[in-house]
């Protein structure tokens, strides 16, 4: 259940070849991918005991795509498209999975890749992901809203593609986690719960249900629960942050690009946004991997620590199966996993006996 076989019977090729007839190409279509995808859907038993649920909790662990988040599923259809239109340079703003992703897939591409980041408001995993690729990474002395304004300028210009999540490629290719999900499950989940921050995943998982939904793939359409995070909480406040902040630099957004999808998301699905402070977001960060063996991203985290205040709240019926996004590897944010796990290497001599003392025998 931790694995989707491909259709072909072969080796698992990415997500365009699997699930092509859900997807704008055509056999003429120049795929670029790093056969991303197929990701784990892995039970989460030992987490759920450790809030007091009574629920089937199931993680989609993002982690493990090519570049270690979920962005690789949008990535793919976006570079596929940019090459099918002839575009020589790709563009994006970003947190820093965005950016790490698209110079992936730009130097797979063998395409000219820019991307602007909030000068020192990025995780250093991310940062290393985006130089080591290739691109041209420029640092913006301002935040993540105000590099997108300046990344929607420079695709005004008709010079280069935006590989952002506007481009409606990047939201066609992530709602295959969807597909994988209904297909490792043997069905959709009664709930499905996101980090949010510039909306795109919440949109596009929708859009996936829906569709495999039509297709008669699934027999339910689950409920959508999104999270933010207390000092990025446009969606939940009703209006933009101008100066968003939070330890989930994934989800730092004042302003989400997707901010109306997502709200029709979650009308549709008669979902839930919340909130979730950096403590709550921190506590289930290490929770869930002292729990479950599981290393995630801070953001990641937010719609864990969303879960445990639904769990507390009453809101989730006894017995529900539950899907949760796990949109990066803990490893994409390397420091602030040494602050928080509350433990330093305890340094002794080069004897057993010292080794001993140290672990109490």
């Amino acid at each position: 259940m931790n694995s989707i076989q491909p259709s072909s019977g072969n080796r698992w090729r990415g997500i365009i070849h699997e699930y092509r007839q859900y997807l704008p190409v055509t056999d003429k279509t120049p795929i670029v991918s790093l056969n991303e995808g197929n990701t784990q859907l892995v039970r989460a038993d030992n987490f759920v005991e450790a809030i007091n649920g009574n629920c089937e909790l199931w993680l989609k662990y993002e982690g493990i795509n090519p570049t270690c988040s979920f962005k690789d599923r949008g990535m793919t259809m976006a570079v596929t498209k940019a090459v099918e239109r002839g575009a020589q340079v790709v563009v994006c703003a970003s947190t820093g999975n965005t950016s790490a992703s698209a110079a992936a897939y730009a130097a797979r591409a063998k395409l000219k890749c820019v991307v602007l980041l909030p000068n020192g408001k990025i995780a250093l995993g991310k940062l290393a992901q985006s130089l080591m690729y290739g691109a041209t990474t420029i640092a913006v002395e301002g935040n993540f809203d105000e590099a997108l304004r300046i990344v929607r300028e420079l695709g005004e210009t008709g010079k280069v593609e935006v590989v952002n999540s506007i481009n409606p490629a990047r939201i066609e290719g992530q709602k295959t986690a969807s597909f994988e999900i209904c297909d490792q499950l043997g069905r959709a989940p009664d709930f499905h719960f996101l980090p949010v921050g510039n909306a795109g995943n919440i949109t596009a998982y929708w859009r996936g249900y829906k569709e495999y939904h039509a297709a008669k793939k699934s027999d339910r359409l689950p409920r959508m629960f999104g999270f933010q995070a207390a000092g990025a909480a446009p969606i939940v406040d009703g209006k933009p942050v101008g100066e968003p902040n939070t330890v989930a630099t994934a989800i730092r957004i004042g302003n989400p690009a997707s901010w109306p999808q997502a709200t029709a998301a979650l009308k549709d699905s008669k979902g839930f946004i919340d909130k979730v402070t950096d403590e709550e977001i921190l506590a289930a960060y290490k929770l869930i991997a002292r729990t479950d063996g599981i290393f995630v991203e801070p953001a990641s985290a937010a719609c864990l620590a969303g879960l445990i205040k639904c769990v507390k709240a009453g809101k989730i019926p006894e017995g529900s199966v539950i899907a949760a996004t796990m949109t990066g590897h803990g490893l994409k944010d390397p420091d602030n996993a040494i602050k928080t796990a509350g433990f330093e290497p305890i340094v002794v001599e080069a004897k057993k006996e010292a080794v001993m003392k140290v672990i109490g025998l």
